[in-house]
């Protein structure tokens, strides 16, 4: 199958980096220093993002491009491994000694703001009204206290990955379309052995992987529930049928129709990029990982399946964005807010694309034919203004809980309500602790 787009970068999965971070001998430019600028020297500021080798790679390249436009300012890029990221954070900024410009994951934001690490974006650069013209709905999520805190170049949502090979071998014309269609083509792709062993899955399925943002954000909303209430505060799952309605769905690919299983070939993009799973739901940041590390990899791209015939498109949102410390000023607060502005500008956007795999974040940008009109990317941009973001108060932990709640079920037996009741007491424990 043709596939258009070439990625110039080597880009990994979503499998983080988990290499040791390098000493303590790295060039950082601490937020409290802002004597930069005096003499006419340049105005020195440091940006810092997680350790993922592509990203980095076009980072060096955009800081480049920046300076030469701004030659009174120098950038500094320092990366940490995914898994250190908010312990250096948390241990260096109140000390001073982090960055000006930090890339952080949209479900950390909440904390951020919470520990005092950011400052909302100044409005006379970037306003309200701007920014909500200019980019699709889920930037609400980062709006905390009638303040933005952060921009995103790139933005993720989810659609259903699927091997065209295998669907032709079974005489399947194309994807399906419905929940009900999803699990039917689940269930005559599945193949086992004699002995009752997962060879051939048809629905690769990880809740730790984008499960939980598929049922919370894709599932639950079609469903015709909502997953917070409207100021974010209140988790709303049991509010209607649709929470129980959507989280029994979601478990039964592997709890009934036995499509699926946890764990199988490690993680299911990998079942699903050996050719071992015929369809996974998964982000539009995996194109380039295919493209690299499985290009003969004959799939196709469409959006989530819906409800039933008619229903509503909606996918999740997740994205990375950039914002300012707390405590930057003056000349060093001007470079960073220049810098910002560059990084969420049209062109890096388009580029971002291009070489990362992420949608754009502004409208204008995902909407040209180039990447709408895409037959990979075309069905993740469909999706974008149908796309919501959960507000995450501790994005780890609600991860972890969701997962406590699937394996509940299929490991200890339990009905799906009751774990769903739990899990739904035990998050909006997380957000009482965070909004009180």
């Amino acid at each position: 199958m043709k596939k258009h787009w070439k990625y110039t970068g080597a880009l990994a999965s979503v499998a983080i980096i988990l290499s040791a971070c390098s000493g303590g001998d790295d060039s950082q430019s601490g937020t409290g220093d802002t004597e930069d600028g005096a003499n006419g020297d340049p105005v020195e500021i440091s940006y810092w993002q997680y350790q993922f080798d592509s990203k980095v790679d076009l980072m060096d390249e955009l800081i480049e491009e920046f300076e030469d436009a701004n030659p009174d300012i120098t950038v500094t890029q320092t990366n940490f491994p995914y898994d250190q990221f908010n312990e250096r954070v948390a241990t260096q900024v109140p000390a001073g000694e982090g960055p000006d410009v930090i890339n952080l994951f949209n479900g950390w934001v909440p904390n951020y703001v919470d520990q005092g690490f950011l400052q909302p974006l100044p409005q006379e650069s970037f306003s309200h009204e701007e920014i909500e013209n200019e980019f699709f709905p889920f930037i609400e999520s980062v709006k905390l206290d009638d303040e933005y805190w952060t921009l995103p170049t790139g933005v993720r949502t989810l659609s259903l990955f699927y091997n065209v090979d295998i669907f032709e071998e079974y005489g399947i014309d194309g994807p399906p379309e419905t929940w009900n269609e999803l699990v039917d083509t689940a269930i005559e792709l599945t193949e086992r052995t004699d002995n009752g062993q997962l060879e051939q899955s048809g629905m690769a399925w990880e809740p730790a992987q984008q499960g939980h943002h598929w049922w919370r954000d894709g599932l639950l909303p079609q469903a015709g529930g909502q997953s917070l209430s409207d100021d974010a505060q209140t988790v709303t799952w049991n509010d209607t049928d649709a929470g129980l309605e959507s989280f029994e769905y979601y478990l039964s690919f592997a709890r009934v129709h036995e499509t699926s299983e946890r764990d199988f070939y490690t993680e299911d993009f990998i079942a699903f990029q050996t050719e071992n799973a015929a369809m996974n739901i998964d982000g539009s940041f995996r194109l380039g990982t295919l493209q690299t590390e499985a290009p003969d990899l004959n799939y196709a791209v469409a959006p989530l399946p819906v409800h039933d015939e008619g229903g509503e498109l909606s996918s999740p949102a997740t994205f990375w964005s950039n914002g300012i410390v707390a405590g930057v000023e003056d000349e060093k607060l001007d470079a960073s807010v220049k810098f910002l502005e560059f990084l969420t500008s049209e062109d890096v956007m388009e580029r971002w694309t291009e070489e990362i795999g992420e949608l754009p974040a502004r409208e204008s940008v995902a909407m040209q034919e180039q990447f709408a009109d895409d037959e990979l990317f075309g069905p993740f941009v469909e999706q974008l203004p149908y796309a919501s973001t959960h507000t995450f108060v501790d994005e780890s932990t609600e991860r972890d809980l969701f997962i406590a709640a699937v394996d509940r079920v299929l490991l200890q037996d339990m009905s799906p309500e009751e774990s769903l009741d739990i899990l739904t007491e035990e998050t909006q424990a997380l957000f009482d602790a965070y909004w009180n």
